[in-house]
């Protein structure tokens, strides 16, 4: 890569062609006016020795001052360029710090508005609602297990209306239990889990359908406690079994999680 040459070094470089070109011009125009006045003897020839002398002196000054005075215009613009240099660095120190600075009060501050969230989020309840297929019994008259219960429960008579017919019966132990799980924070302290159950189809108030833990009502039921899985990803999960028995309708099912940070 090819180095310019600063101002300060070519006014020098300048200066001193200029010093030479007079001293060579004065020398010459000397020695012509010699050549025409006729001095050819050995004080004209002294003469002329002594003016090369005193020309190889100023060349010689000339090329000394020259060289001293661009290191001396060099050396001066080093000493500045290195000082913006310090400056230029102390600048860019003081912008990393600066947005370093910014980027923690910007993550704190995004810390503290996720946080706020979070927070009203447990106050109002993290909810999971499903519905529940209504219980389908087992076939009728397959296996021993079938056959005890026809001995010990004889079918009952048709009904005077042919055309409403009896829907089959189903137990708790026919019913297969639904899991509902809300995902919460994981430094999260659970703080309530209320249990909603209505059937479907109805648009019952959910503060007139609320079950408590272990409780029966309409062929339903719910775990007598909820579980909690292990915190994964900064989340962990609050869940609830639920079973419902009834085979003449489905049911819609709620739960909701209360949490505080």
């Amino acid at each position: 890569m090819p180095m310019s040459m600063s101002d300060s070094v070519l006014a020098a470089i300048i200066a001193g062609t200029a010093t030479l070109s007079a001293s060579f011009l004065q020398l010459r125009t000397a020695s012509l006016r010699d050549a025409a006045r006729g001095q050819s003897g050995p004080a004209a020839r002294r003469k002329n020795r002594l003016q090369r002398i005193v020309l190889l002196v100023i060349i010689g000054a000339a090329a000394v001052s020259g060289f001293a005075l661009s290191q001396w215009l060099t050396e001066g613009e080093r000493s500045a360029q290195t000082v913006l240099q310090h400056e230029l660095q102390a600048r860019v120190a003081e912008l990393g710090r600066t947005a370093g600075e910014l980027e923690a009060t910007h993550q704190a501050a995004r810390a503290e508005i996720e946080t706020g969230v979070l927070r009203r989020i447990g106050a109002d309840g993290v909810a999971v609602t499903a519905t529940v297929a209504a219980c389908r019994p087992p076939a009728p008259g397959t296996g021993a297990v079938a056959a005890a219960a026809l001995a010990a429960d004889p079918p009952k008579a048709a009904p005077a209306d042919p055309g409403k017919a009896l829907a089959p019966a189903c137990s708790e132990a026919d019913a297969v239990p639904v899991t509902l799980c809300a995902a919460i924070p994981a430094n999260a302290t659970v703080t309530e889990v209320a249990l909603f159950s209505r059937p479907a189809g109805v648009d019952t108030a959910w503060s007139a359908s609320r079950f408590l833990p272990g409780q029966e009502a309409g062929q339903a039921r719910f775990a007598d406690k909820y579980s909690e899985s292990t915190a994964e990803g900064g989340t962990r999960e609050v869940c609830q079994a639920f079973t419902q028995w009834s085979a003449e309708h489905a049911r819609v099912v709620r739960v909701l999680v209360h949490y505080a940070l």
